[in-house]
């Protein structure tokens, strides 16, 4: 591709003070360019250093933050200002002031975000539950490191981890921290990085140290066998759902269901509320329950207050007289985030880079990395104690003639003459004779020599154990077990969070709440719909109605009926009676297209009421076509609230009727014809926008005009208009049937 030519501005004026070359001048650049050069490389950072954490458990800013209050001395000291761990930390981590306190306080006891928290804090350090507590300012706060970290910082000087330069090149700092148990499962993690995220819920320390250990011994070990499910800080409970359980601990990606922890008042007829999901805070329950309440959703509470305090997390909600508890904490469950799923991404930088792991694989890198640890640690304590014993055997050949040493030292002129004085007359190296070289005359005695040489005995005992560790990988691997055994005694709590299994909950039913009792239900003829109760029926006058509207159907239902109005768009909107109003006969009602939120210009020509979607619907069309068709067709296990292709469209709709067996219809057509159709005869279909089958034939220009059920006393020879056989065109009236009062068709 031929490079793109530069477009320059126009020539600028003079100046006095003179031009500045190239101001002005705009320079295009490849998209894909300008990205790599600029995007990538923030992108990159973003996900190496911030966003992502890594096999230790922690991000950078974590890591930089405990490191240095480790090297201040704070993991078995007193308390110091928080202002000023943050100020030693920007040492390491070239952020303000806030991003740095922000870290820590996540870090805090106090704000109760982490199973086990790493630093001892006091003072006001807000909530993790809370939106609005706000953690006070870091020159009021103190802290210091809680007794766990002291797992996280173990042998840290004993080379078991890489340490690198800070930002200004002037101090090193840990790459990774040796924690002796998996911190990565321990305490829960998110981050967002770019174009990637990070979320870890959090176990229990106990149980993750059996599941490791379980795993060391046996590589097959089932996890689910001692990993029960996440622990969260907050408790609640966690809906153990094994087939969601199994999808994150195979995959790391998957949702867990968690609820809120309540308690019944019965003496105050109060429910208190006393651990929520983590994913939510008590300001936004409290919120989305005053919201419902004022949407009269939720009629049964009389007041809601938040009561946290010194004793811990606690919503109050009062309740009205003889309101089933149990009921409405199920409501609320449904509605509110008192129930709320858990979002699991482990995604971890493993060896910088970033990867979505299962439980198996993600303790199997932790393996991997401690056992990496313990051997370098290893390696570190067996050159020092080789290192000594080469001191000591140095000393050894001195002590065999003390007496010439001195007299070599004694006989030599220039200092620095001793050292290759000695190497040369006891035939040892330079670091030896220079250990010698620098031995006080006062230890020049029995009993030093004694116990020096009873210190090399020891000395060779210990290096062949550190070389027995060395060369074999099932002892490093028994001292990690031993370490996560001595980590589960000292530091292992029971379950914060309560298991409960689908089977032992209730989910709620919306109907279970809806009070039942006789209405008649009314629709007319514009689309208007009215509900009325008995009582409020007797009492009423005249039903009042648009200006050239009707009613057209009437029925005596329930308030738990549910409604199907099918439209003139081939649609069915399915709701309850429940949903409308009770209302009077001197009211207009409620119109169904705007209640139910129809398309613009679809209105309702049909409504179907029932309980149990037993029977069938029969769709006359204007064509002489009857479409049977089961109701149960129409009945969705989810709460739809409208179906398309609900009837056929290939003619125009006359007639919707829902029948519990066949009968007879009589169809009457615009040329004045009729005929009796028994349903009977006519077979079901299983797809609900059939055609149907022809039943009356209609003449070039006419259509059918009515359908309505068949009575015995609606015809004086109703023989005249059966036939055998289907279709048909049907009779025309006899005279007898015209006399007296004449007929109606609509």
């Amino acid at each position: 591709m031929a490079p793109r030519k530069k477009k320059t501005a126009p020539k600028p004026l003079p100046q006095t003070h003179g031009v500045i070359e190239g101001a002005g001048s705009v320079v295009e650049q490849e998209i894909d360019h300008t990205l790599e050069t600029n995007y990538m490389p923030y992108a990159m950072s973003v996900i190496l250093s911030r966003a992502l954490p890594e096999i230790d458990g922690f991000k950078p800013s974590h890591r930089k933050l405990l490191y240095t209050m480790y090297k201040m001395g704070l993991l078995n000291s007193g308390r110091t200002k928080s202002a000023n761990i943050v100020g030693q930390t920007m040492k390491l981590n070239p952020h303000g002031e806030g991003a740095i306190y922000d870290t820590m306080v996540r870090l805090s006891r106090g704000y109760e975000a982490l199973l086990h928290p790493f630093v001892d804090s006091k003072g006001n350090f807000g909530k993790f539950y809370s939106r609005d507590m706000a953690w006070a300012a870091s020159r009021y706060t103190e802290a210091k490191l809680d007794a766990i970290a002291q797992e996280l910082f173990r042998d840290i000087d004993k080379d078991t981890v890489d340490f690198v330069d800070n930002y200004d090149n002037t101090m090193k700092e840990p790459s990774l921290l040796p924690a002796t148990f998996p911190t990565v499962l321990v305490n829960a993690n998110t981050g967002i990085a770019v174009g990637m995220a990070s979320s870890i819920c959090p176990f229990n320390l106990k149980e993750v140290c059996e599941t490791t250990i379980g795993l060391i011994r046996d590589p097959d070990f089932d996890v689910m066998s001692t990993l029960l499910a996440p622990d969260f800080p907050g408790g609640g409970q966690i809906i153990c759902d094994r087939n969601a359980l199994k999808q994150v601990y195979a995959t790391g990606r998957g949702g867990i269901k968690v609820r809120a922890r309540y308690s019944y008042d019965q003496s105050a007829n109060c429910i208190d509320v006393t651990s929520i999901p983590p994913t939510t805070t008590c300001e936004a329950i409290i919120e989305k329950i005053i919201e419902l309440v004022k949407q009269g959703k939720l009629k049964e509470i009389a007041d809601i207050r938040d009561e946290t305090g010194l004793d811990g997390l606690k919503i109050t909600i009062d309740l009205k007289r003889s309101v089933d508890p149990e009921k409405l904490m199920l409501k609320l469950f449904r509605m509110t985030p008192l129930e709320d799923t858990f979002s699991c991404n482990f995604n971890v930088l493993i060896a910088g880079v970033p990867r979505v792991l299962g439980i198996r694989e993600l303790l199997g890198e932790w393996i991997a990395f401690r056992i990496e640890c313990v051997r370098r640690r290893t390696y570190f304590d067996l050159q020092k104690k080789k290192d000594k014993l080469h001191l000591l055997k140095g000393l050894k050949r001195i002590l065999l003639d003390i007496d010439k040493a001195v007299r070599i030292v004694r006989e030599t002129e220039e200092e620095s003459e001793v050292v290759p004085n000695l190497m040369i007359g006891f035939g040892i190296d330079e670091i030896q004779a220079e250990f010698v070289a620098e031995i006080k005359l006062r230890h020049l005695n029995r009993e030093y020599i004694l116990k020096r040489t009873q210190e090399t005995e020891q000395l060779e005992t210990e290096i062949a154990e550190l070389q027995a560790v060395m060369d074999s990988k099932s002892k490093v691997k028994g001292i990690i077990v031993s370490e996560l055994n001595d980590v589960i005694k000292k530091y292992g709590r029971p379950r914060k969070s309560m298991l409960v299994y689908p089977g032992e909950i209730q989910e709620y039913e919306p109907e279970d709440d809806i009070p039942d009792y006789p209405v008649t239900l009314f629709f007319t003829k514009e689309g208007y719909f009215k509900k009325i109760t008995p009582q409020s029926l007797r009492m009423s006058g005249e039903q009042k109605l648009k200006e050239e509207d009707s009613i057209v159907q009437t029925v005596e239902a329930t308030n738990n009926t549910e409604l199907l109005f099918f439209t003139d768009r081939c649609q069915v909107y399915k709701t309850r009676a429940s949903e409308f109003a009770d209302t009077k006969a001197s009211v207009l009602g409620d119109f169904v297209a705007a209640k139910l939120g129809f398309d613009e210009g679809e209105s309702a020509v049909a409504m179907i009421v029932t309980t149990d979607y037993k029977g069938c619907l029969l769709f006359f069309f204007e064509n002489g076509k009857l479409a049977k068709v089961p109701l149960d067709s129409y009945a969705t296990k989810t709460n739809r609230k409208r179906l398309a292709n609900a009837y056929s469209e290939k003619s125009p709709l006359c007639r919707v009727y829902h029948i519990q067996e066949d009968q007879e219809f009589l169809l009457t057509s615009s040329s004045g014809r009729m005929l009796l159709v028994h349903t009977g005869a006519v077979a079901e279909k299983a797809t609900r926008n059939t055609q149907g089958v022809a039943v009356m034939t209609q003449r070039k220009g006419h259509r059918l005009l009515n359908v309505e059920p068949f009575k015995e006393d609606m015809l004086k020879k109703p023989a005249r208009y059966r036939t055998k056989s289907l279709p048909a065109m049907g009779s025309m009236p006899a005279p007898e049937e015209t006399q007296g009062e004449q007929m109606k068709l609509s």
